[in-house]
């Protein structure tokens, strides 16, 4: 990933591509990202009407997306980089992965991304938990790292997998002691009966391993990597006009072709 990022920002329209007039109601549908979020709506029961929700759109940017490096893996940390220093985005390293369960089920979840290595993006999770039954029976996932005050998201599908127990060993020791212990208290996905049966849980672990001493992975709890096969990146654009360039590759052995796309 070292070296020079090749991508650029477009402040103005192409030459020979001129920008539609904005008419005064694309122009003041922009939203502000300060809106007092006690302020409650119009309507008396607080909900929504159909035209309220249909209404609801906001005029994107004039910055665009010309081109990328060659390396998608080189792109993703630009932007990686970029979404962290923002005021606005409060978790740049989460992204929303969806998997393919039993009976066909499509479930999502939020989890945070912990490295990029190996030729590939790695999280954490419990072993045992519904992501991780789904895993086992369809390898092939999504993510989504969805940077709305950037007008930006990017969209990673592919392989996923276990990383090696020495790696998983290796990021626990650095977690939280807190997190650690949470790791052994939680059950994930399974049925609980109560709040307090979960604090009891932690109590628990918190007296077998109290606070400054070492805590041992639960063998139940480790990482995966997704290694990509297409890796999508899009930015936000006047008149609908946005910018998709998405990297493709058929095999994870196989070499990236980048194409632009449609809108």
């Amino acid at each position: 990933m070292a070296g020079a990022f090749a991508y650029a920002l477009i402040l103005h329209p192409k030459a020979g591509c001129s920008r539609p007039p904005l008419n005064r109601d694309d122009a003041g549908a922009k939203v502000t990202l300060d809106t007092d979020m006690s302020e409650k709506p119009e309507q008396s029961d607080q909900s929504l009407t159909r035209d309220a929700i249909r209404a609801m759109r906001r005029s994107y940017g004039d910055a665009g997306l010309e081109n990328l490096p060659a390396d998608p893996f080189a792109a993703f940390s630009t932007w990686l980089a970029e979404a962290a220093t923002n005021e606005y985005i409060v978790e740049a390293n989460a992204m929303v992965l969806s998997t393919l369960g039993a009976d066909e089920e499509i479930t999502t979840r939020t989890v945070l991304l912990k490295d990029i290595s190996e030729g590939g993006f790695t999280f954490f999770s419990n072993y045992q938990s519904r992501k991780a039954h789904a895993i086992e029976m369809h390898d092939r996932v999504s993510v989504l790292f969805p940077w709305y005050a950037m007008e930006r998201q990017v969209s990673i599908a592919g392989v996923i997998s276990k990383i090696s127990e020495s790696e998983s060993e290796e990021y626990f020791a650095t977690r939280p002691w807190s997190s650690q212990i949470g790791a052994w208290a939680s059950a994930q996905s399974q049925p609980l009966e109560s709040r307090a049966e979960l604090e009891s849980r932690f109590a628990g672990a918190s007296e077998k391993w109290p606070e400054g001493t070492a805590v041992p992975r639960p063998p139940h709890w480790g990482g995966y990597r997704i290694a990509p096969l297409s890796i999508e990146f899009w930015q936000g654009r006047y008149s609908r006009l946005h910018d998709r360039l998405r990297y493709e590759r058929q095999t994870t052995d196989s070499k990236f072709v980048l194409t632009r796309y449609y809108p």
